[in-house]
C-alpha cells in the first residue's frame, strides 16, 4: 500500500516536471535567439572597427594581441565573443522550426548555463493543457512512477517485490 502511493507520488511528481519542458524550451530558445542577436552586433562593430584601421577582423585580433597585456585581453575577449557567437548560433540553427518532441531529441543544444539560468530565473510553471504538455506529463509520469517503484523494489529486496508492487491483488 504504501508503495504504490509512492509510486503513485513519484509518477505525479514527473509528470509535473516534464510538462514544464515545451514551455521552457520554448523560453530558452527565446533567450538564445536574443543572446545570438547581440553577439552578431557586437561582432559586426568588431569588423566595422578592424575596418576603419584598414584591417580585416583576424588581423585586428592579431595585432592587438601583440600590443600588450590590455590588448591581448581584449583580443581574447573578442576571440571568446567569436567562438560563443558561433557554439550559439549552431545551437539556435539546430533548435529553430523545431517542436516541442524534435527540441527534447536535441536537447543537447538547450546545453547553455548561462542561458539555461536566465530562463530558469524569470520561468513560471503552468499547467500545460497542449497535446505536447499531455505527453510530457504522461512520459513523466511513467518514468517517475517506474523510477520509484524500482528503486523500492531494490531496497526491498528483488523482482519479487515489484511483481507485487505493480500487479493487481486478485481477491479470491
Amino acid at each position: 500500500m504504501i508503495g504504490r502511493a509512492l509510486a503513485l507520488a513519484g509518477g505525479l511528481s514527473g509528470a509535473a516536471t516534464f510538462s514544464q519542458f515545451p514551455e521552457y524550451s520554448q523560453q530558452y530558445m527565446q533567450r538564445l535567439g536574443g543572446a545570438v542577436d547581440e553577439l552578431s552586433r557586437q561582432i559586426t562593430r568588431y569588423e566595422r572597427d578592424a575596418a576603419t584601421v584598414g584591417l580585416d577582423l583576424d588581423g585586428l585580433i592579431e595585432q592587438l594581441g601583440a600590443e600588450g597585456d590590455l590588448s591581448a585581453m581584449q583580443a581574447a575577449n573578442i576571440r571568446a565573443d567569436i567562438a560563443r557567437h558561433d557554439t550559439l548560433q549552431a545551437d539556435l540553427a539546430a533548435l529553430e522550426g523545431a517542436g516541442p518532441f524534435m527540441r527534447a531529441k536535441l536537447a543537447t543544444h538547450l546545453g547553455d548555463r548561462d542561458i539555461a539560468r536566465r530562463a530558469l530565473e524569470t520561468y513560471k510553471p503552468a499547467a500545460p493543457i497542449t497535446f505536447e504538455g499531455a505527453v510530457f506529463a504522461g512520459s513523466g509520469f511513467l518514468g517517475g512512477w517506474l523510477g520509484i517503484t524500482a528503486l523500492l523494489a531494490f531496497l526491498v529486496g528483488g523482482l519479487s517485490s515489484l511483481k507485487r508492487l505493480v500487479a493487481p491483488r486478485r481477491r479470491a
